[in-house]
């Protein structure tokens, strides 16, 4: 696929302000392609990507590609896009997102490609910020904005590459990774992948990818029998059990609420570890992360010091606000799995009462995990229920907020239609509505998190600027 850019003058990216668009955009620029993108709405990635010196178009339009001989899209673009359908008309050569990233991977000698259903983001930035803060000139592509990036995305000269590798519809298998890293693997996708034994076969496929090295969680059951299979690579697992290579132990919360623990290679300690984002789930990531940058020749004090300044990704747990004595954060878990990992981590920080605020994404998996999320979100003292966003997908599977809010003691939710509302007392419509009854709930001492991966951080927002006005 590397000769499809092969004599390739002119490259025009459609979305190129997205936050996948936008990383792949600072490399291409940096190996001396001429580009042009577009774009629906002015924002700071567009600032800049024109810093660079890429001419961005507002708005997209069939003549935004006059001279491109390759024209760029993300799986976001839909077929009837105008500039799309000019490109498919023209014949001029087109190359989705993920196949460019997968091009772009097999470029770097130390491509670490980071998996996993859940952690991608921020072991990924973890790991981004062991090598900025340890003065190596990485190129990165991850799913989340970390402020030494600047964005998400980077394009340095070294041969370090760290590049989040998503398993959704295996788009993962595109890439060339040098370490593919395996976090866990739990349901999800399954619209797609159908079978728990179908996603674990794309895991296997991914690490057999790998040119050196596989790294994978030796405490979780799906990820060691997808590796199970993996023939010709150098195995090394990572967790808290006895077995794994690299593993985390003694792991505590000090005075200042950071979470530190004992690293461990082999029967060699390595020493002690200081994180400033909370969780044990984030133990395992720190562990992936130092294995990763001691593989690519970092020491241990190096990958340490990282972990010191890194304070976490954008939505992940982001505590964005501190209002009359009430925290307001956001995270971008969506999965049972992620959403209980947040809040046991919530809970163990010293707030009164937790109040997770989420919104459900997709209806298969909402119906599919009804019971788990119910009993994930019940971690949390209080729970409050935004409409679910559909996202790609239509609701033909015939499930409604309410039916995960009946599972869910005390629940606070939005009627989906005027049916269901005048059968109910309880009738917040929208974000605003929910904003107003959260405000009235929290007290001095809360933690509101809102928790989800469509536009539930907008709600965050403004749960946020109404405490303030509330206590001006």
């Amino acid at each position: 696929m590397n000769s499809i850019l092969s004599g390739k003058k002119h490259i025009h990216m459609i979305g190129i302000g997205g936050s996948g668009m936008y990383p792949l955009a600072q490399v291409l620029h940096a190996k001396g392609y001429y580009l042009t993108g577009s774009d629906n709405n002015e924002t700071d990635t567009l600032a800049a990507v024109r810093s660079m010196g890429i001419p961005v178009f507002l708005g997209q339009r069939a003549e935004n590609l006059e001279g491109a001989d390759l024209v760029v899209y993300s799986a976001a673009i839909a077929k009837t896009n105008p500039e799309r359908a000019a490109a498919e008309a023209s014949g001029v050569d087109m190359m989705e997102r993920s196949v460019l990233l997968g091009i772009v991977s097999s470029w770097y000698k130390e491509a670490v490609c980071i998996s996993g259903t859940h952690g991608k983001t921020t072991t990924s930035s973890m790991l981004a910020q062991i090598l900025f803060t340890a003065g190596v000139d990485l190129s990165a592509v991850i799913g989340g904005k970390l402020p030494c990036l600047g964005g998400s995305g980077r394009a340095g000269s070294s041969e370090a590459f760290v590049c989040e590798a998503c398993e959704y519809v295996d788009t993962f298998l595109q890439l060339s990774p040098d370490i593919a890293v395996i976090l866990n693997i739990d349901e999800d996708h399954m619209e797609y992948f159908k079978t728990l034994d179908n996603l674990k076969a794309s895991f296997t496929k991914f690490a057999q990818k790998s040119s050196q090295y596989v790294l994978f969680n030796g405490d979780d059951a799906n990820t060691c029998d997808a590796v199970s299979r993996v023939e010709g690579k150098t195995m090394i697992s990572f967790g808290e059990g006895a077995d794994c290579e690299w593993r985390a132990s003694d792991v505590s919360i000090n005075a200042q609420g950071q979470t530190v623990f004992t690293a461990w290679h082999l029967q060699e300690q390595l020493g002690t570890v200081t994180l400033n984002v909370p969780g044990r789930h984030n133990v395992l990531n720190a562990v992936a992360a130092i294995a990763s940058a001691m593989l690519i020749g970092l020491t241990f004090a190096q990958a340490a010091a990282g972990l010191l300044e890194f304070h976490g990704a954008k939505r992940r747990f982001e505590m964005h606000s501190r209002v009359a004595g009430i925290v307001v954060a956001d995270d971008y878990a969506h999965h049972p799995a992620e959403i209980a990992a947040t809040l046991r981590a919530a809970k163990a920080m010293p707030f009164k009462r937790v109040i997770a605020v989420h919104q459900p994404f997709t209806y298969t998996r909402t119906k599919r995990l009804l019971n788990d999320f119910a009993d994930a979100l019940s971690i949390a003292d209080i729970v409050a229920l935004t409409d679910i966003m559909g996202g790609r997908e239509t609701n033909e599977v015939g499930v409604y907020t309410r039916n995960l809010a009946e599972k869910i003691d005390g629940c606070i939710w939005i009627p989906q239609d005027e049916t269901e509302a005048e059968n109910d007392t309880r009738k917040y419509r929208n974000f605003d509505d929910i904003c107003e009854k959260v405000c009235e709930t929290a007290k001095e001492g809360d933690l509101i998190i809102t928790l989800g991966c469509g536009d539930v951080n907008k709600l965050s927002k403004l749960i946020a600027e109404r405490l303030a006005q509330k206590n001006v």
